[in-house]
């Protein structure tokens, strides 16, 4: 693994601390009516408005709970900004560009709209009250016609999904789940949100969070939920994966995968009408595609005495990695088009550059550049520390 020259800056990171000034809160019926422990409190700092793309950048959000951006030209940290009293030093969230806007979610409950360019603040956010325990999970948040939404776990010992005003991070809306902890991500579709919570998944008007539609299955939904446009595809946490009419939530059509596999989780993508999703399994895991119209599997890849940790779509290809550190590449006809074994592990996403030959994710060590010519691993950035017990970090390019 080859490791380039790395200059230590000293650096003024711009860290906005929410616990120093009281936020607060808009008062609206919607938050009037939450319990405290479940209020949205918010914190407008400055007006929010476009701005320009600082496209020299990589958005590192590290696992150790602080977004920083890195400058890919200069390899110096352009700024950072951490959550104010995590109860952990953990990322366990995703970030959303819109507009030159970064909108950072963090595991104390607390939700950041970021200037991509200067790391100032526009606004601050933060659900509940809770100090001690994690509240935000797995999350990416939705953005859609001027709402932000997003799922929050371990409020009173119930769940609840958010609907912000993307203005100034106020509560439009929430919706009490059934499930305590939920770390399940929303989907959008036709100005209507889709949301699974434990054996029930609902349909809900986008504007107002009123239930349009129900569907209650006889197990527990765990997969995140995708869509063609048309219909929405869901797997449970055993070894089916559901497809449903976006109107009425009707199960159109079920496919059972191997009964030794489940866990699908995040490792899920909808393309050109059909769904490729990986599992997870105790003797090997599989990646899958089906036919979205039909239900029926077009083809199957087997990873014996693995377990696949991660895909996503790139250009017509299924991209991933394993838990044993087997990096792959497949082409929508199942074929595999390229494969390397990694020294390094990856704990984030895989982020494209412009370069085809290039790819970076995140490890316990920093940041890697992988040249896919030369089947090789650069240290673009490296932590000056290094922790065990790794949840996830994510990376997002600038562009």
């Amino acid at each position: 693994m080859k490791k380039k020259p790395i200059i230590l800056l000293f650096v003024f990171a711009v860290i906005n601390m929410f616990g120093q000034t009281p936020a607060v809160s808009k008062t609206t019926s919607s938050n009037s009516k939450l319990p405290p422990s479940e209020m949205v409190t918010n914190k407008a700092l400055k007006p929010l408005k476009k701005v320009k793309l600082y496209d020299q950048s990589i958005l590192i959000y590290d696992y150790d709970g602080a977004l920083f951006s890195y400058d890919l030209e200069s390899e110096s940290i352009a700024w950072t900004v951490k959550a104010s009293d995590a109860p952990a030093e953990m990322c366990a969230n995703k970030v959303t560009l819109q507009d030159g806007v970064v909108y950072v979610p963090f595991i104390n409950g607390e939700i950041f709209a970021v200037d991509n360019e200067t790391g100032g603040i526009f606004w601050k956010s933060r659900l509940g009250t809770i100090k001690d325990q994690i509240v935000l999970k797995d999350q990416t948040p939705i953005i859609k016609d001027g709402k932000l939404y997003i799922t929050a776990q371990n409020q009173n010992q119930s769940s609840n999904l958010y609907a912000l005003d993307l203005k100034d991070g106020s509560l439009s809306w929430s919706f009490k789940l059934d499930a305590a902890q939920n770390d399940m991500q929303p989907l959008f579709l036709n100005n209507k949100i889709f949301i699974a919570s434990a054996v029930n998944f609902y349909s809900l008007d986008a504007k107002t969070g009123q239930i349009l539609s129900q569907k209650t299955f006889e197990e527990t939904i765990t997969g995140k939920p995708v869509t063609d446009g048309e219909n929405l595809f869901i797997a449970s946490e055993k070894n089916s994966l559901y497809a449903l009419s976006s109107d009425k939530l009707d199960v159109l059509w079920q496919f059972k995968f191997d009964e030794n596999q489940n866990n699908v989780k995040e490792r899920i993508v909808c393309k050109d009408k059909k769904i490729y999703f990986g599992t997870q399994g105790s003797q090997g895991s599989s990646v899958y595609a089906v036919d979205a119209n039909t239900g029926t599997q077009q083809w199957k890849v087997d990873f014996k005495d693995d377990n696949i940790e991660y895909i996503t779509e790139e250009v017509n290809n299924i991209w991933g990695y394993t838990r044993k550190k087997k990096l792959f590449q497949l082409d929508f006809n199942g074929e595999t088009v390229f494969e390397a074994k990694l020294t390094t592990l990856p704990v984030s996403n895989f982020e494209f550059p412009a370069d085809d030959n290039l790819l970076y994710y995140y490890c316990d060590a920093g940041l890697i550049q992988f040249d896919l010519t030369e089947k090789d691993e650069n240290v673009y950035y490296m932590r000056t520390s290094l922790k065990d017990d790794v949840y996830s970090a994510y990376l997002k390019i600038i562009r």
